[in-house]
């Protein structure tokens, strides 16, 4: 049988991988490839099963696609019933939900051809655990490559969209092929080949006869730059209803002190959010003026191995300050940090997000001079005072890089592209959701508000914020916390 499909997509028929994964937007035919595919080898005597994550009915499955796809291509000796496809030569097809017995996968997946999944994006930690395992040779084709035929190895095949870049199948595959995908977009290793293929890639007629043209011319003119490129270009969605923080944005200050031309100068400051519950993540980041050189995370230890990691992280850095959260578990770290770093020439501050604003009774500059209010009348506590100076830095900062406005770069921000975990930084940030209150004061939603809606907590974007709250204390500074003088002037 002979298909007709994108130059790029028809590379991944003969590769010898394990997992195939097609990775784009709306209109890429990547769905309509497989398919065609899967039609081929069930033509042949193939067994597959056709899977997502979720799975409640045969409506949200393939079965229309693959049933329409026999038709178009003309295909002989189809059959079907209401939950199957049937081919004369024996091949068949049936579909599972992965999510509601991963255990069984293992009995349920061995000997078939192949496992088609659907909305990649939507895979969970434990499915990817379970998935290579659980696509094999069952006993009876083991047998018989023993025996010494040549028998392929069954494959996994994955069409997505992009979701976070915190997703598990991003973290699991994709990091490692992104710089190749950016490039020429393909990836291959001894595991897995990974094309990404979009509608600007298929004959555009093709494209035109799909009927998404004017969806499509639509999205360009009125949808965010974020949005039109995770629709259309496959691109991660990382953000949230009311996040504070735009994903351009963010991508804008990646970099900005090159691309603008300034150099890390001021105050050097290293902060720590540690475990919220005991083992779970914690975070870091460093920054020379406004300039972040490193963020990073660490998923394992208790809160006392956290602390010694940042310290430890500090003591090599020698930053002017260390800041370390307070609230929660935080607090009973002082006598720790106190201990490591007094006789180091660090000054150390325990941020406290939960109390009131720093300088509560100053005017927060937000542009308005018609409706100026001090930042006890804007912000509900100091957490979401820093956020927001976070959220105007790095508009401020987007505004310089796109638009080319003049703004002083000490009131910008910068993240080095040479931070490792960059990505999963930009998810954080851009995932961060204002909550309404009823007062009118800027609230930003607790860890535990965050985990409620399925957002991961964000250890390395509340390092970022409570960096910023970090200064070299006046000499006749009289608190035990360092402030900075306003919130929104140079770093000194």
């Amino acid at each position: 049988m002979e298909i007709e499909c994108a130059p790029k997509l028809g590379a991944l028929i003969n590769a010898e991988k394990r997992v195939k994964i097609l990775v784009g937007g709306r209109g890429s035919t990547k769905s309509t490839f497989v398919a065609d595919y899967v039609l081929a080898s069930m033509s042949q005597g193939g067994l597959w099963c056709c899977a997502r994550e979720q799975l409640n009915s045969i409506e949200e499955s393939v079965h229309r696609l693959l049933l329409s796809e026999s038709r178009r291509l003309g295909f002989d000796g189809f059959t079907s019933d209401k939950n199957h496809i049937y081919h004369a030569s024996g091949g068949r097809n049936f579909y599972r939900g992965l999510a509601r017995n991963p255990v069984s996968l293992q009995s349920t997946l061995s000997g078939v051809t192949g496992l088609w999944i659907e909305e990649g994006q939507s895979l969970s930690g434990d499915t990817l655990k379970s998935l290579t395992a659980s696509v094999r040779r069952d006993a009876e084709t083991a047998q018989r490559v023993l025996a010494g035929e040549i028998v392929q190895m069954p494959e996994i095949w994955i069409t997505m969209n992009r979701g976070s870049s915190k997703d598990p199948i991003a973290q699991h595959y994709l990091k490692r092929a992104e710089k190749a995908l950016a490039k020429a977009g393909i990836y291959e290793d001894d595991a897995v080949m990974i094309v990404q293929i979009n509608f600007d890639e298929i004959p555009p007629a093709w494209f035109e006869a799909s009927g998404l043209v004017p969806e499509h011319d639509d999205d360009l003119r009125n949808m965010s730059q974020a949005a039109y490129d995770h629709k259309w270009k496959g691109q991660y969605n990382d953000t949230v209803e009311n996040a504070i923080i735009l994903p351009e944005w963010f991508d804008a200050c990646v970099d900005a002190h090159k691309r603008l031309g300034f150099e890390p100068r001021g105050v050097e400051v290293v902060s720590h959010d540690p475990s919220d519950t005991g083992a779970d993540s914690k975070g870091l980041a460093y920054r020379h003026g406004v300039v972040f050189l490193d963020v990073r995370e660490r998923e394992f230890g208790d809160v006392n191995e956290g602390c010694d990691w940042a310290l430890d992280y500090a003591i090599a850095k020698k930053p002017d300050v260390f800041i370390w959260d307070g609230d929660g578990m935080g607090v009973a770290l002082r006598r720790q940090v106190n201990d490591s770093l007094k006789d180091k020439r660090i000054e150390i501050d325990m941020f406290r997000g939960a109390v009131e604003p720093d300088l509560p009774d100053a005017i927060y500059e937000s542009g308005n001079d018609r409706n100026q209010k001090t930042n006890k009348q804007t912000f509900k506590n100091k957490r979401a005072q820093y956020y927001w100076e976070l959220r105007d830095r790095c508009h401020r900062t987007w505004r310089a890089v796109t638009q080319g406005a003049y703004i002083d770069p000490d009131e910008l921000i910068s993240f080095s592209s040479e931070i490792e975990g960059i990505d999963l930084l930009r998810a954080e940030i851009c995932r961060i959701p204002n909550k309404s209150n009823g007062t009118g004061l800027i609230q930003i939603m607790t860890k535990a508000e965050m985990r409620a809606l399925g957002i991961e907590s964000p250890n390395m974007a509340d390092s970022v914020m409570m960096c910023l709250a970090g200064h070299l204390p006046d000499a006749d500074d009289a608190y035990e916390s360092v402030v900075i003088p306003n919130a929104y002037t140079a770093f000194r």
